[in-house]
């Protein structure tokens, strides 16, 4: 990194440093922490630009060459983008974490991961590596990477340019996630996976067991190494929304453990399959991987509406997803308040050639009148394009601000 990279990383950094001690950004952290203990008043906004950064921070809208450095000031450029246009209700933190380790989704096992891109930035699809359901033997049981050495490098980097700014940490683990469709599929193909069900549904409960038991040879890798890192912060959950909650116990003796951390699953490949295959095959699986934590979360842009039932059976559930088609009034009756329905509203709206934003408001306030019998905090994903006009996401987070005053007053 040289002279004018770490000029540049210092200049966004004391900017992001002067955002994340301003009182508004503590008020953000106790919304959260009161929401995820259920004694919210109202849902709080979430909202991922995910593909639609390439648009609105592009390469050339970069100034670092250095391509540590680049990914540094694309983040600082990302935080500050977030508390100047967007507004919602995530916290700006002068926080970076860099792990030493992470629990891969379908790396390490044995077989490379094929897919075929569609474009640069669009839809892919599964490459068959697994051709036979007999060939699922040749997977092996994953182990962690770990590299002490490249985290401490980084965080003595980001130091170096701005360590009077901010906070750089080397962490454990502190992602959780388990994807267990989805590494099937990633080996067999979707169409082939759901073919596999019909023919030998047995078999393929098996597969699922392997996999589930390699995974769970991961987290325990992660506890004989005392990996396992506190996530009650600001650390996205897959399922959805953000990891502030007093409502994980304590560390023990030997440092956080499952039990101090959330976890989430989703199978959101199973989305087409019925609730009965859905409970009898994958979920006692991912039910079992999901048991030691201290809260988890579950789905993802499936349609729960007809599971909840089995996924009410996971220990310790705190979030449950509900996609843009979910029923949110019958969900909403379901899990009453006693879990958060992570609701996460139809990101076409922004990718639309017209942004209209009275159809925006209209669909925010009924959909939130239909889940109001729940307990909702609002995920705004997948949003992986704006048109090239990033206000709409500003925008987005001030209708649905007037939808909740509809709703809630």
């Amino acid at each position: 990194m040289n002279a004018e990279d770490k000029r540049v990383i210092r200049e966004l950094a004391k900017r992001v440093s002067e955002i994340s001690k301003m009182p508004e950004e503590d008020k953000k952290r106790d919304l959260w922490r009161r929401h995820t203990s259920l004694k919210g008043a109202v849902p709080p906004v979430f909202v991922s630009p995910e593909g639609s950064w390439a648009e609105i921070l592009p390469p050339e809208a970069l100034s670092c060459e250095d391509e540590f450095a680049r990914e540094i000031e694309l983040e600082l450029r990302k935080r500050i983008f977030r508390f100047e246009v967007i507004k919602d209700d995530t916290p700006v933190e002068n926080i970076f974490d860099f792990p030493v380790s992470w629990i891969p989704i379908n790396e390490n096992w044995g077989l490379d991961v094929v897919r075929k891109p569609a474009s640069g930035r669009g839809s892919w699809r599964h490459v068959a590596v697994i051709e036979d359901l007999k060939d699922f033997d040749k997977l092996t049981k994953p182990s962690l990477d770990v590299d002490e050495k490249g985290a401490e490098r980084k965080r003595q980097m980001l130091m170096d340019a701005a360590g009077d700014c901010l906070r750089a940490n080397v962490t454990g683990i502190k992602i959780f996630d388990f994807h267990i469709a989805h590494i099937y599929a990633d080996f067999r193909g979707l169409d082939n996976m759901l073919y596999d069900l019909i023919d030998d549904g047995e078999r393929v409960k098996d597969v699922f067991e392997f996999l589930g038991e390699g995974l769970m040879g991961l987290v325990k890798q992660a506890q004989s190494m005392h990996l396992i890192q506190r996530n009650d912060d600001h650390t996205y959950h897959y399922t959805g929304g953000l990891g502030y909650t007093c409502d994980l116990p304590e560390d023990g003796e030997n440092g956080a453990d499952t039990q101090n951390v959330w976890a989430a699953a989703e199978a959101q490949e199973f989305s087409c399959v019925s609730p009965k295959m859905f409970a009898e095959t994958i979920l006692p699986v991912e039910r079992k991987l999901l048991e030691p934590f201290g809260l988890n979360g579950y789905g993802c842009c499936d349609d729960l509406t007809e599971k909840l039932d089995s996924v009410l059976t996971i220990k310790n559930l705190r979030r449950v997803a509900a996609c843009p088609w979910a029923n949110l009034k019958k969900m909403a009756g379901r899990l009453k308040k006693d879990y958060i329905l992570t609701w996460k509203p139809n990101p076409a709206y922004l990718a639309g050639e017209v942004f209209d934003e009275k159809a925006v408001e209209n669909y925010m306030t009924q959909s939130l009148f239909d889940a109001k019998e729940g307990y909702p905090e609002i995920i705004l994903r997948d949003t992986h394009s704006v048109r090239n006009d990033p206000v709409r996401f500003g925008k987005f987070v001030e209708l649905t601000r007037r939808a909740i005053e509809k709703v809630y007053g």
